[in-house]
């Protein structure tokens, strides 16, 4: 209990308070929002936007080709004159890298055969938020890199407040292509305003000997991750879909599987304070090892506790959506008990592996695990039904976070 009780500490001291704060804070707007959307917008024209919001999600970590996470890890390694000019350098680089995608987007957008009428005019215009959200998420890197937490925080919270004020007004008035508007300016309106904030020395321009090839493969690699991590997640409702050719299916598992990935939100709070901090120190080995104790003793007492709570209140939770759900409290359990293996494990030496700049190690492990997914779920859903999804989605949570724990040990021996 002492070695929990002094990480917490140690995360308050860091403002991580702040930062949970405004992650739940930023939460509850950015539903607001979304409600907001679906009461002033025609469905089909919403579900255009939506399609094609999904779409561009996907392609939202290859903004800048993923120099946003080359400037964190890099910039945690640096001085402060040169976070300066590796964030300037990242600016211009990843402005015009953003540039090249969003017109390939833009060519393919209209070339792929859409079912949905004007789809490529929507994914033209939507691509466009492409370069305000890479700006946008660089400088919230860069008030991580000066420790400034509480701007970091600061941040999240005006932009969803930005996002719920445009997204009303501009629905209002002009529907579907107001919200995509809405979208696009969020980010563009909060980027202008904290930019200045930053005091950024633009005279001062310093070359990096950083600034090389495995800088840009770094990024690169990140931006993989996020996108096949993002398809491990979704593609459990697309076999489900087509392999029990039952809409409700697809609906019964998207909700029992709502709460559990909701929980990520909680090392991704604890990530995002300390991340700067432990790779500014990842070759003091004493650090490091001290930090993985403190975190995993959390983690775990938070995951006995969760699944605990989950076990006796399964049925109760699940009224909450509907009485029909209540049927699939097994799944909704063994969701919650794979959530625990990324809770201990994954949030944790993912980002390790990343410190010590070794991210391509998170894309081989989460492009093994999509294949496990895609084989497994083939045997087990027509078996199992969703039970058969959640068991699958359950053991790869597990595989994921201990794999990615044996890997980076392995190799941190000799970092």
């Amino acid at each position: 209990m002492k070695l929990i009780k002094s990480y917490i500490q140690s995360f308050l001291s860091r403002s991580g308070n702040f930062v949970f704060g405004a992650t739940v804070i930023s939460r509850v707007l950015s539903f607001l929002a979304s409600w907001i959307a679906l009461q002033l917008i025609p469905n089909k024209q919403l579900g255009v936007v939506l399609f094609a919001y999904n779409i561009m999600a996907f392609l939202i970590p290859f903004g800048g080709l993923g120099l946003s996470q080359s400037l964190i890890r890099y910039g945690a390694l640096v001085n402060d004159d040169e976070k300066n000019s590796l964030f300037l350098y990242v600016l211009k680089k990843g402005i015009i890298a953003t540039v090249f995608v969003t017109i390939l987007v833009i060519i393919s957008g209209y070339l792929f055969p859409f079912k949905f009428e004007n789809m490529g005019n929507t994914i033209a215009f939507l691509s466009l938020i492409l370069i305000p959200l890479f700006v946008f998420e660089i400088i919230k890197i860069q008030f991580r890199l000066k420790h400034d937490n509480k701007s970091f925080s600061k941040v999240d919270i005006v932009y969803n407040i930005f996002l719920v004020i445009t997204v009303f007004i501009f629905s209002y008035f002009f529907k579907g292509k107001g919200y995509i508007f809405a979208l696009i300016l969020t980010p563009t309106l909060t980027a202008i305003l904290f930019l200045r904030k930053l005091k950024i020395n633009y005279s001062t321009n310093v070359k990096l000997k950083i600034t090389n090839f495995s800088f840009w493969k770094y990024g690169f690699y990140s931006g993989l991750t996020s996108v096949v991590t993002n398809l491990l997640v979704v593609v459990d409702i697309l076999l489900i879909g087509y392999l029990m050719k039952d809409p409700e299916m697809v609906t019964f598992y998207k909700y029992i599987s709502i709460i559990p990935l909701s929980l990520l939100f909680i090392p991704q709070v604890f990530i995002a304070t300390d991340f700067v901090y432990f790779t500014e120190n990842i070759k003091d080995k004493n650090y490091i090892f001290n930090y993985i104790k403190s975190y995993m003793s959390l983690f775990s007492l938070i995951s006995v506790a969760i699944c605990l709570f989950v076990f006796l209140f399964a049925k109760e939770i699940l009224t909450l959506f509907n009485t029909d759900f209540v049927q699939y409290a097994d799944s909704f359990l063994i969701l919650i008990i794979g959530t625990s293996g990324i809770l201990i494990f994954r949030g944790l030496f993912g980002n390790l592996l990343c410190s010590i700049g070794k991210i391509e190690v998170n894309s081989y492990i989460i492009i093994i695990a999509l294949a496990i997914n895609v084989f497994s779920n083939f045997y087990l859903i027509p078996l199992y039904g969703i039970k058969g999804a959640a068991i699958t989605s359950a053991i790869l949570m597990w595989f994921t976070g201990v794999f990615s724990c044996i890997w980076f040990l392995s190799v941190y021996k000799k970092y």
